[in-house]
């Protein structure tokens, strides 16, 4: 998902996408630690999603502090 598709949702929407994706990280990590992990590539796409949508969840919280 684009920063710009993320910056259309709310913080409640944001937030929400933020669990799912710490959720989905937890599961990555915890398949690859018992060698099941199929796509290792997708590790490091959970994360970078995961920082885009904090990335843009801090955009909207300077942009409401001003």
């Amino acid at each position: 998902m684009s920063a710009n598709d993320l910056r259309e949702k709310t913080p409640d929407q944001l937030r929400e996408q933020l669990t799912e994706l710490k959720k989905e990280q937890f599961n990555l990590r915890f398949q690859q630690a018992t060698g099941q992990l199929e796509n290792p590539a997708r590790m490091r796409a959970a994360r970078r999603e995961a920082a885009r949508v904090l990335t843009v969840l801090n955009q909207k919280a300077a942009a409401a502090a001003e």
